[in-house]
């Protein structure tokens, strides 16, 4: 992504990155052309694609981003949204006003779709240290500066004015109408984050439509990886893609986002507009608000029909006879992937997960998980740092990356694997016969940066809860809560609900998530890199069981999303240190849009509460 200028000598990266709306050939041609929104550069008007360029950003170099919501048409009014919002939810509402945003809307009869201003905020996954004010709360979504705006609309959120007077006041930069301005201190360690959209009960809307992005933090003493042979410095496969690089460079590292998408004939993405899509309830049986408790458009998950990767659906790569450096990203809404190369003379080697280096190398053809052998096990969010080994495989040879996860909620093993001809199948690897010498380290000798475990903490037992409908065999929201480990019962709570969740600065904390739903659910907690402790079974009555297993070996770095297991107890271990206001949820975005998010505060709750 492309920097806007600073004067020289200045103490951070400063970019300018709008959504904007476009269209982009992700069918194979002759297919039409598909109308997407993403990021971009706002002097680049080249540099919006879907999924936006790569953000990459230095070791305790601070980075800007004044993000910008240009979701207008040439006349400056503002689009629609693309997809089928429903103004049932807990979500934005900007037709609320400044009295009625951010809340859930009472209706007489089943509302139709919003087709209002678009709100965004944009939230960067994966990084610590961050203010609050910086993080892409939920509630501080900002419409565009469009000029047929309903005047009675909120145009920002709840929380818009708060963090824009604090951000104000710390970096001295305003936040102008239609934007807000965000720094990252990029204090952690070196890692592989994602910036996407975070707008309350739109989330899955809004990063389905498009917006998301690699951001890739380097340098630090956690990028530097020795060869045990010579104990020198050790080469990892690269280069990787640059801006401004010229045609005709051979990338050996490359950022991989994988999603699910389906389309209409025309070319245009396609996203259920009504529950009926997913289990058959109808306005007509058993009815929807207000008669009953079923949102009228809210899917509890979505599945599509294609796997799209790096904007394209069912791509293919050309690879020299040599090692390459992915990290892959799982972007989608509901899919769990589970990745595995058809030819077994692929030497595939983890080396990372989302916060940085494992602390050893794993070699995914090793891996039995769940009686299927040589698989990257992700969920939606989670990111995977993987060298993969081309050198053996004869030149002219194609090689698929198949996806074994199911074309449904993900429950644990065993399990129905997805359809072998469309969603089974990832993309293709073309070998050609290697150009030159490979002077990158073969995996097996990569030492790599010391991880320093986390140690005590006080329990914190939290839940997740699925609801169903009182008037309907199917789920009506999703949620989080607290647990009481005594009585093995949960206390079910809804986004607005009073903060339970305030460790103190600078404290180490166990979070102990109790998975009463029948589904597997990745947990992501905002502003800090955890440990995976265990996980444990849970009996009958709830209540922990026999003995705990460890993490899996690919867990065992830092992390800032987890998958926790239908009956287990998965814990992880966490330390505190940045004050604010911030947020722990399900990444299943339909989940995180109809209840299961929660805000949570380090040290002192904000003594002026919008609500």
């Amino acid at each position: 992504m492309p920097k806007t200028d600073v004067p020289s000598g200045g103490t951070f990266d400063n970019y300018e990155i709008a959504v904007r709306q476009f269209q982009q050939q992700i069918l194979p041609a002759p297919h039409p052309a598909t109308t997407v929104w993403s990021y971009g550069s706002v002097n680049h008007p080249s540099t919006f694609n879907y999924p936006a360029f790569t953000i990459e950003a230095r070791h305790r170099f601070p980075v800007r981003v004044k993000w910008i919501n240009d979701l207008v048409d040439l006349n400056g009014k503002y689009l629609p949204h693309l997809l089928a919002v429903d103004p049932t939810l807990h979500w934005a509402n900007p037709p609320g006003g400044s009295d009625g945003r951010d809340m859930r809307s009472a209706f007489n009869s089943t509302p139709g779709r919003y087709t209002g201003p678009v709100p965004i905020v944009t939230h960067l996954h994966g990084a610590a240290g961050v203010g609050d004010e910086s993080d892409g709360y939920a509630e501080a979504w900002y419409l565009p500066n469009a000029v047929n705006i309903d005047p009675s609309y909120a145009k920002v959120g709840t929380w818009y004015e708060y963090f824009r007077s604090k951000a104000q006041q710390k970096f001295g930069q305003p936040w102008t109408e239609g934007s807000a301005v965000f720094q990252y201190p990029n204090d952690h360690r070196a890692a592989t984050l994602w910036y996407h959209d975070h707008t309350l009960g739109m989330t899955r809307l809004n990063v389905y439509a498009g917006p998301a992005g690699f951001y890739l933090v380097r340098g630090g003493p956690d990028d530097e990886v020795i060869d045990s042979r010579s104990e020198t410095k050790a080469i990892l496969p690269g280069p990787a893609p640059a801006l401004g690089d010229a045609s005709g460079i051979l990338y050996h590292e490359i950022p991989i986002v994988i999603q699910d998408r389906s389309f209409n004939i025309d070319g245009s993405l396609f996203y259920p507009d009504s529950r009926a899509f997913f289990d058959q309830a109808t306005a007509e049986a058993p009815g929807y608000i207000p008669g009953t408790d079923l949102s009228p458009i809210w899917n509890p998950e979505f599945f599509g029909n294609t796997m799209v990767v790096n904007g394209r659906t069912w791509p293919f790569l050309e690879v020299d006879q040599r090692r390459y450096r992915f990290r892959f990203l799982n972007g989608c809404n509901s899919r769990f992937l589970i990745l595995k190369f058809d030819n077994p003379k692929i030497d595939a080697w983890q080396v990372g997960s989302e916060a940085g280096f494992l602390p050893s190398p794993v070699r995914i053809n090793d891996l039995n998980v769940g009686g299927l052998g040589g698989v990257l096990v992700m969920s939606p969010a989670e990111r995977a740092d993987v060298i993969v080994d081309f050198t053996n495989i004869p030149a002219g040879t194609s090689v698929l990356l198949l996806n074994l996860g199911p074309d449904e909620p993900f429950g644990g093993f065993p399990l129905t694997k997805s359809e072998p001809a469309t969603t089974g199948q990832v993309m293709q690897f073309r070998v050609v016969a290697a150009s030159g010498p490979d002077p990158s380290t073969p995996p097996q000798f990569l030492k790599l940066p010391t991880i320093t475990p986390l140690a005590g903490g006080s329990p914190r037992p939290l839940a997740l809860i699925e609801r169903t409908s009182a008037f309907f065999d199917g789920p009506h929201e999703a949620e989080l809560g607290t647990f009481d480990t005594s009585s093995g019962r949960a206390t079910e709570l809804e986004w607005a609900a009073s903060i339970t969740e305030n460790p103190a600065v600078g404290a180490t904390e166990v979070w102990e998530v109790f998975n009463l739903t029948e589904d597997a659910h990745p947990i992501h907690i905002h502003e800090i890199h955890f440990q995976v402790i265990d996980r444990q079974a849970l009996g009958l009555d709830n209540r922990p069981t026999g003995h705990p297993r460890p993490p899996d070996v690919w867990e065992t770095g830092f992390k800032d999303t987890v998958i926790a297991y239908p009956g287990e107890v998965t814990r992880v271990r966490g330390q505190f240190n940045i004050d604010g206001l911030f947020v722990w949820h399900c990444h299943i975005v339909e989940h995180e849009d109809n209840e299961m998010m929660r805000p949570y505060a380090i040290g002192p709750i904000p003594d002026r509460l919008p609500h």
